[in-house]
């Protein structure tokens, strides 16, 4: 089946590359038994392709249920799963089926899979690796045979880390993985989005649709939206409601939804390199190693600029600057030269001052030549390309690692997944 037709029976909106690439993998991987793993963040729509899975393969004519693991309290989710007898705790009157009971030879989806207990972790294992499982208060083995669809908007592996999700789950749930792009990612896709939100909500309350001036527009496609397509949905609902005209300014649009403005620009974060972290996209990550890097590159020429010219202009000797001075020099040396007042005949390495070297030892330094003419300021024009600094950090990264793609992403704090589309994009694979 072509990728717009399933588009179109399920309702799905945009032409994002990532967005028909999850799609394939969803058509390829349902005629099959295969467990599947949705990822994406929470209001991407990780419940379409559940059904997607389902009514293509050859379980469609058998149950479905979506079970949303986070909403079921921990102390009832093995009943709810595996059913109980009756007697088996406070308040079990009647014996009870359990999902895998209910819905055996159908499909069960467990949204939020991450939020599962310990306990219950162990018991799924069972049931997707032997088709067993006992129901709560009972010493009977079970059969059923379930094909099982789980999703999560939280990072697995790193709960793997912390010990709050098993191991050997993990690698039973990611046998084929279907990675949902958040909106951000789908930029050609949200005013798409928006139109056909407020046009079937003016169908259903029976009024005329709205619509958007270019500037209105272009606030949309700049916002982030960190709720993603349920965020959007909501926003477009508001609009059409409370609007006064039918055709909405980016003034309007201001008043009605204030958050609208908010900046993308990079902020500080506290752990930038936490994919838990949230605030920040992973351009917005590389955008800040790009200015931090080049503020570093700066401060440091300004420095060896300020001492290859006190050492030019001659005078007495001082005591060597350590690593660590340089530093203190750093941050003072743009107003004055008066922490340093004559220039050095030497630069003692940190390693020799914290090893006990003798601190005169010319085979521990490192010497500075006297240089030639320093009677201008040369300056220096470098690209200022965001582009250029992203792939120069990039092959940096992967130089470093011998090519080595997903210590290269973890270094420069992106998912590996958008390393090889950098890569792609900017012809590195040779």
């Amino acid at each position: 089946m072509e990728i717009q037709s399933i588009k179109n029976r399920f309702g799905i909106i945009g032409n994002s590359p990532l967005l028909n690439h999850a799609i394939s993998i969803a058509e390829r991987v349902s005629p099959t038994n295969l467990t599947v793993l949705i990822t994406g963040e929470s209001g991407v729509g990780k419940e379409v392709f559940s059904h997607i899975i389902h009514q293509l393969g050859t379980r469609k004519h058998n149950p479905f249920i979506a079970v949303n693991c986070g909403a079921i309290p921990e102390g009832t989710i093995d009943s709810e799963l595996f059913g109980h007898e009756k007697g088996s705790f406070t308040g079990a009157h009647d014996s009870r089926k359990g999902y895998f009971e209910t819905v055996a030879g159908g499909t069960i989806f467990l949204d939020e899979v991450g939020e599962l207990p310990l306990g219950t972790q162990a018991r799924l294992l069972r049931v997707w690796e032997t088709g067993e499982y006992i129901r709560v208060g009972s010493s009977k083995v079970m059969k059923t045979d379930v094909r099982v669809i789980a999703a999560t908007n939280v990072n697995l592996q790193q709960a793997v880390s912390n010990g709050k999700f098993r191991e050997d789950l993990y690698y039973r749930l990611s046998t084929v993985p279907i990675y949902i792009p958040p909106l951000r990612e789908r930029g050609e896709d949200i005013y798409l989005l928006f139109r056909k939100f407020c046009i079937d909500f003016a169908e259903r309350m029976k009024m005329a649709s709205v619509k958007l001036t270019d500037e209105a527009r272009l606030l949309i496609l700049k916002y982030p939206w960190p709720g993603n397509v349920r965020q959007l949905k909501n926003v477009a609902e508001q609009v059409s409601i409370l609007s006064v005209d039918k055709e909405i300014s980016a003034q309007e649009l201001v008043q009605i939804v204030p958050d609208i403005t908010q900046n993308r620009l990079p902020v500080l974060a506290k752990d930038m390199f936490n994919e838990s972290t949230t605030g920040m996209t992973e351009r917005d990550i590389l955008y800040k190693l790009i200015f931090d890097l080049k503020k570093d590159l700066n401060d440091l020429k300004q420095f060896v600029f300020d001492v290859a010219r006190n050492q030019h202009n001659g005078g007495s000797n001082v005591s060597p600057i350590t690593l660590s001075d340089a530093d203190g020099y750093r941050d003072n040396s743009r107003n004055t030269l008066e922490q340093y007042p004559s220039s050095p005949t030497f630069i003692q390495p940190m390693s020799s001052v914290q090893s006990g070297m003798p601190k005169h030892d010319e085979s521990s330094h490192l010497i500075i030549n006297e240089p030639q003419s320093y009677t201008t300021h040369e300056t220096i024009d470098e690209s200022l390309s965001l582009a250029d600094k992203e792939k120069e950090l990039i092959v940096k990264a992967l130089k470093k690692h011998r090519n080595r793609r997903r210590d290269a992403a973890t270094d420069l704090g992106i998912s590996e997944r958008t390393l090889y589309r950098k890569i792609k994009e900017y012809d590195l694979e040779k």
